[in-house]
């Protein structure tokens, strides 16, 4: 009746009951396979080791490593490199881990994946209530084979691999550290040399215009103006004299020669010096192209060629007759002559500093014009200087740390990996495990011996109780008639009990089908 319609927990006991035996065999069945496959399967035995990470024995405030990628990656990275074909090899042939027919036979690409099977790495979980970030305290190596033996020695020489590959790999890495930061120190120099030449190079080339400049500029503008006004002052007051002494010069020479002559005619010399004179003291006081000036070199110029021509037509030199003039002169109008060559010295000598001090001004006006822009370029300059400078700092304390770090791991006292129990020699196998396998036979047998039981339910077309009539014939019953006891096989292999129901007045019959 299984499958045709809901059974009542009644109806499933009587299932039980029913097919019970076959329950019974199957378990039994099954858990005798699993025993048996135990004594037919050939053993395994595996040998496994606990490999602790032990750190740095110098702290890493002191010295920083610069490996700091976790133990789960690192040893994923390592495990790649280590069970390479070119690695498991070479132990395969030593250890003969598998007979000479079988490598005859099998590619060897499938007995390194078969070896890489039976090798297992796994971390060890950091305890329960450490932080999230806690570091990994170690892991475990195993490898599983048919000979004891073979198993403990790969699995010790698997050990040694990794043991060798962690230092090798952090050497390595912080020596390549090491060279890479190297190299950027040598460009970060480099770098740094070059903004040194264009600091000193625009130190030159702007010396007294710098920032921090700009007050001694001015105080310097301020005292050359001044000492300009005062050598302007001595100049004009110099050329007045001269001017002065010039024209007494001039009447006093006038008067000698007229008392020499005996006559008083103002001659073209005495015209021309008074000329001059005037001359002098008009250029002190106005421009070049004042009209006064203009027209009184006009006149000097008149003059002078009047006084050659006639030097010409009596055939005598101005000079001759000054010299002879000279030796008789009186000493008023000689020390005339002195002061006005005193006063000539003195005005060559103000002119030059007058010139000297306005190309000071300019210069120092000009400072003090382009401090801005200087400054702007001084501030470009000093923070291209001063982020060049931390670079080649920062990385010149890496690279010192780096060098720390590298020479920590060749004398071996950063982090390692510490055999903490070294592999074991397998006593017992590990595959079969006769439990297991029992206890999975027994699974094996409850599982075979329920699909059996419910096939055969399933299968089982017995009417056996009034449900299943009303089910099948969807009618309701009239009336049950007693079991007498009789037995009569029906058509279909089975057989009809009648019998005589207890506890009631009416009789009635059931029916009954059984294999």
């Amino acid at each position: 009746m299984l499958g045709q319609r809901n059974l009542s927990p009644e109806e499933y006991v009587d299932i039980w009951r029913r097919r019970k035996l076959w329950l019974l065999v199957s378990v039994v069945f099954g858990t005798l396979a699993g025993f048996g496959l135990t004594l037919v399967l050939p053993a395994r035995y595996t040998s496994s080791t606990l490999v602790l990470v032990e750190q740095p024995k110098v702290p890493e405030n002191i010295v920083k490593s610069s490996l700091n990628d976790p133990l789960g990656q690192r040893l994923a990275s390592m495990q790649e490199q280590i069970l390479s074909r070119s690695r498991l090899v070479p132990m395969i042939e030593r250890f003969n881990l598998y007979p000479v027919e079988q490598r005859k036979k099998v590619p060897m690409e499938d007995l390194v994946a078969e070896m890489r099977k039976n090798i297992t790495v796994a971390p060890i979980k950091p305890p329960a209530g450490s932080k999230p970030d806690a570091l990994l305290p170690g892991f475990t190596i195993a490898f599983t084979a048919e000979d004891p033996k073979i198993a403990q020695g790969i699995c010790q020489e698997i050990t040694s691999m990794f043991i060798e590959e962690n230092l090798k790999v952090r050497e390595q890495r912080a020596q390549g550290t090491t060279d890479f930061l190297v190299k950027q120190l040598e460009e970060a120099k480099r770098d740094l040399d070059q903004q040194d030449a264009k600091m000193a190079d625009f130190k030159r080339r702007y010396s007294g215009q710098l920032p921090g400049q700009e007050t001694g500029n001015t105080n310097v503008l301020m005292t050359l103006n001044a000492q300009l006004e005062a050598a302007t002052s001595v100049l004009n007051r110099t050329q007045q004299d001269k001017a002065f002494s010039e024209s007494l010069l001039a009447q006093q020479v006038a008067a000698w020669e007229a008392s020499q002559a005996g006559s008083n005619p103002v001659t073209i010399d005495q015209q021309l010096t008074i000329l001059e004179a005037q001359l002098v003291t008009l250029e002190g006081r106005y421009t070049p192209d004042h009209p006064d000036v203009i027209k009184a070199r006009a006149d000097v110029a008149q003059l002078k060629k009047k006084r050659e021509e006639a030097n010409k037509a009596l055939g005598t030199k101005t000079g001759d007759g000054s010299q002879k003039a000279n030796l008789s002169e009186p000493p008023q109008i000689l020390n005339l002559r002195t002061q006005i060559h005193q006063y000539k010295q003195t005005i060559e000598e103000k002119t030059r500093d007058q010139q000297r001090l306005q190309q000071q001004i300019n210069i120092y006006q000009a400072r003090v014009q382009g401090s801005p822009m200087v400054e702007e370029q001084f501030k470009q300059l000093t923070r291209d200087y001063t982020i060049s400078l931390n670079k080649y700092d920062e990385l010149l304390q890496k690279k010192n740390s780096s060098e720390m770090a590298t020479d920590l791991e060749r004398r071996m006292q950063g982090e390692q990996f510490k055999v903490m129990d070294a592999p074991n020699f397998p006593d017992a196998a590990s595959f079969p495990n006769p439990v297991y396998f029992t206890l999975g036979g027994l699974a094996g047998g409850l599982a075979l011996g329920f699909g059996l039981m419910g096939l055969l339910e399933f299968r089982d077309k017995a009417i056996r109780n009034e449900r299943d009539i009303e089910f099948f014939l969807e009618l309701p019953t009239l009336a049950l008639l007693p079991a007498i006891g009789l037995q009569a096989t029906n058509d279909s292999g089975g057989f009809w009990k009648f019998g005589k129901k207890s506890g009631n007045s009416e009789s009635g019959r059931t029916m009954g089908l059984e294999d």
